[in-house]
This record gives structure tokens, C-alpha cells and sequence, in this order.
């Protein structure tokens, strides 16, 4: 339940990403989301008691990871501010596939269920962009390369963020995590001199979806302290699948036959490799 909790909740969030990327710069509009969760989260880590554990090395180890995830989100609102849901969707939310490039790396065994997902997540997102074609396949292109760069942010900053709650309490690390992350895409406002004031109107919803973010990160968090935790990884990182469906129904996003199958079977190949990992 914690799992389909989470992926309800980052579903929302990346469907409402699609509703407001036409209002401002993806950069505005990801700042006010992390300064606005930065106010969220500002009671419940100063009442926390787990400050006394952060060193120094943790410490910098959760800015670090604060900032990787601001790419990885970054990326995330480019690729939707630039290709359609059905497409970036899948893609981002495959990031799992890049932990059987980590175990080849490190020389594991990997099983040959493994290698069977892992084809499956590549044939369907391979499925879901062949179904694009037209005249956009040059913005395709671009929403799959910033999709791809989101799927890299998050396998490595969620596995960052982790380990750094494995040692400390969630609240405080959260919280670090996006003040590092707001001083980083602030540097990249100030230096591509982006307009921030178009974000403003549409600040409300910003406001949501940082709520949204940030129920789906501590319902997966909130999942480790149960037996079978990894069952919330499952279905969690099915968050994609939420947003296809919403922007197929409320945004009446046109989604071909072919392109239901390739969803269907990159959701059915993530599933399998967050189960094995």
C-alpha cells in the first residue's frame, strides 16, 4: 500500500509537471517547487532529533545527492516541457534498468530473468518512440535524451539519499537535500538569467506538487521499516504508468496501439528488475 501510494503521488506530480511546463522555464518552475518543499518540510526536521547524527562527511554527501536529484528532476521537466507524457513516462521511470549496467560493472552474476526485463524495458520504450514519427522526431529525440538523463539522476541520487537516511533521520536529510538542491538551480538561473516571475502565477499548483514529491519519497522511505520492503520499490517505480493514464484521460493525449503495448511492457520489465534488485 505504501508502494501504490507512492507511485499515486509522484503520478500526480509528473502529470502536473505536463499541465504547467507551458507557463515558465522548467528551471522557475522546479525552483519554487524546492523552495516550497523546503517549507514543507522545515517543521518536521527541526523537531527532529536525528541533527546529532549528521557528520560533516554525511552532511556533504547529502548535498551532493540533493544536487544530483535536482538534475535528475530538472531533466525531468525539460523532457515534459518538450515531448509527450507517453513517451518521457516510460523512460524516466526505467531507471531501475541502470542498476544491471552497475552489477555488470562490478562483475555480478546477473540472472537470466534479469536479462530478460532488461530487453523488455529496451524493446518498449523502442516500441513507445517508434510509435511517435511525424514531423516532431527531432523534439523526440530531445525528450528521450533529457528523459534518459532524468532516469540517471534518480537511480543515483535516490540510492544516495538512502543511504544517507540509513544514517540519520529522514526529516533532517530531506531538508539538506533540497536547500543543496535550491542553490543549485538557482546557479542555473542566475547564469541562463531565466525569468522566475511567470512561475509565480501558477505557484498554488507548484506548491502541490512539492507536496507531492515529497508523500511519495517518505511513503517509500516509511516502507523500510516493514518486512518485504522492496515490494514498495516495485510498485512504486511504476509511478509512470499513473501518469500515461491521466494524461491519456484529462489531457486526451493520443496514445497508438503500439505505443499501449510498448508501456505495457516497459512497467512489466521495471517491475521484474526492482523485484531482483
Amino acid at each position: 500500500m505504501l508502494g501504490m501510494t507512492a507511485a499515486l503521488l509522484w503520478g500526480l506530480h509528473d502529470f502536473t509537471v505536463r499541465r504547467v511546463s507551458a507557463a515558465a522555464d522548467a528551471a522557475a518552475l522546479y525552483f519554487l517547487v524546492l523552495v516550497f518543499g523546503v517549507l514543507w518540510i522545515l517543521p518536521f526536521a527541526l523537531l527532529s532529533p536525528g541533527w546529532t547524527e549528521l557528520s560533516p562527511g554525511l552532511i556533504g554527501f547529502t548535498v551532493l545527492a540533493g544536487l544530483v536529484y535536482a538534475f535528475g528532476v530538472y531533466a525531468l521537466y525539460r523532457a515534459f516541457a518538450i515531448g509527450p507524457v507517453r513517451l518521457v513516462a516510460p523512460i524516466c521511470g526505467a531507471y531501475p534498468l541502470l542498476s544491471v549496467g552497475l552489477a555488470m560493472v562490478q562483475g555480478q552474476e546477473i540472472t537470466l530473468l534479469v536479462w530478460l526485463a532488461a530487453g523488455a524495458v529496451v524493446a518498449g520504450v523502442a516500441l513507445v518512440a517508434r510509435g511517435e514519427g511525424g514531423d516532431g522526431a527531432g523534439s523526440s529525440r530531445a525528450a528521450i535524451l533529457w528523459s534518459i538523463a532524468a532516469a540517471a539522476g534518480f537511480f543515483a541520487s535516490l540510492g544516495m539519499l538512502h543511504s544517507a537516511a540509513e544514517a540519520a533521520a529522514d526529516a533532517p536529510v530531506a531538508l539538506i537535500a533540497r536547500l543543496a538542491g535550491c542553490a543549485g538551480i538557482l546557479m542555473l538561473i542566475l547564469g541562463q538569467r531565466v525569468a522566475v516571475r511567470p512561475a509565480l502565477t501558477v505557484w498554488p499548483i507548484l506548491a502541490m506538487m512539492a507536496a507531492l514529491d515529497l508523500g511519495g519519497m517518505f511513503a517509500v522511505t516509511a516502507a523500510g521499516s516493514f518486512d518485504r520492503p522492496e515490494f514498495a520499490s516495485v510498485t512504486s517505480s511504476c509511478f509512470g504508468l499513473v501518469t500515461v493514464l491521466l494524461a491519456w484521460r484529462f489531457l486526451r493525449e493520443p496514445v497508438r496501439p503500439v505505443q499501449w503495448a510498448g508501456i505495457g511492457v516497459v512497467f512489466a520489465g521495471v517491475a521484474i528488475l526492482s523485484s531482483q534488485g
